[in-house]
């Protein structure tokens, strides 16, 4: 059974598994790991800890990040801040309509991964010659919806605290206006929309709690709520112009910090709850 650690490179992001290969790491770690664009650091989120059959062939790390890897990753900001630079230049001079939000360089600098949000498929192929010639390394354009456009810039929600995509959530579940409709939300777009514009993840917090309330009282009123996940498209592009489109990935399990909050805010919503019932009795 291969002894397995999980690792994250983004804060707040999926966490991946990756065999140990026997290298002496503890949880708060940094590691040099394979990722699915290359080279990259990441922090040890999850313990060594063995595995009977794997789900796919894990990827191993390669060693404990050395001060000349994180001496690395300082110099990569600095191409990463150049190549935004030129990639918004090409992209403005092009007339083409999208919005550039971030550039991640690997380790080893073999890629260059832009990120960018667009209303419609986009025609990219000249600006990913631009960007080849200049920089002399793969290239990847990748189109992401405006959810994970909130997740990367960040941002401060209208309770006035961080947003929740940032803070804990590494992954999105599908809300819908019925959850805000059962919970006798006043049905303002402007006040159940976050910033990203799309409804706010928290309402799916106070509709898990209504939802376990009504199922206990009685099922013949419960009604379905299945609704897809927010769908976007994700388009990868390289320098060699070769077109790539990743499969769905699988979402991955609430991590201990986030089922915190949310048994926290359950909680909160049961009083809330009953100080309403007591009051519409008197």
């Amino acid at each position: 059974m291969p002894e397995v650690i999980g690792v994250h490179f983004k804060i707040c992001g999926k966490i991946y598994e990756f065999e140990s290969n026997d290298v002496d790491v503890n949880k708060g770690d940094l590691v040099v790991a394979e990722s699915e664009f290359g080279l990259s650091i990441g922090n040890v989120i999850i313990e060594r800890h063995t595995v009977e059959t794997p789900e796919r062939e894990l990827k191993k790390v390669i060693r404990k990040a050395t001060e000349e890897d994180l001496l690395q990753r300082q110099e990569n900001s600095k191409l990463e801040a150049e190549a935004w630079d030129y990639c918004l230049e090409r992209i403005i001079a092009r007339g083409l309509p999208m919005k550039l939000v971030s550039t991640e360089v690997t380790l080893d600098r073999k890629r260059i991964i832009f990120y960018f949000t667009a209303e419609k498929r986009i025609d990219f192929r000249e600006l990913v010659k631009d960007l080849a010639t200049r920089f002399r390394t793969r290239i990847e354009m990748r189109q992401i919806g405006v959810r994970d456009e909130a997740k990367i810039l960040g941002g401060m929600g209208i309770c006035g605290r961080e947003l929740c995509c940032t803070k804990f959530l590494t992954s999105f579940e599908p809300i819908s206006i019925k959850m805000a409709k059962r919970q006798e939300l006043v049905l303002n777009t402007g006040k159940l929309s976050g910033v990203c514009g799309r409804l706010m993840c928290c309402l799916g917090y106070e509709h898990d709690e209504a939802s376990s309330e009504e199922v206990a009282l009685t099922e013949e009123n419960s009604i379905s709520l299945s609704e897809d996940a927010e769908v976007f498209e994700m388009i990868a592009a390289s320098g060699d112009s070769s077109g790539e489109v990743d499969e769905p990935e699988a979402q991955p399990s609430l991590q201990p910090k986030e089922q915190e909050y949310r048994e926290g805010f359950r909680r909160f919503i049961g009083r809330r709850r009953k100080r309403r019932k007591r009051s519409r009795e008197k």
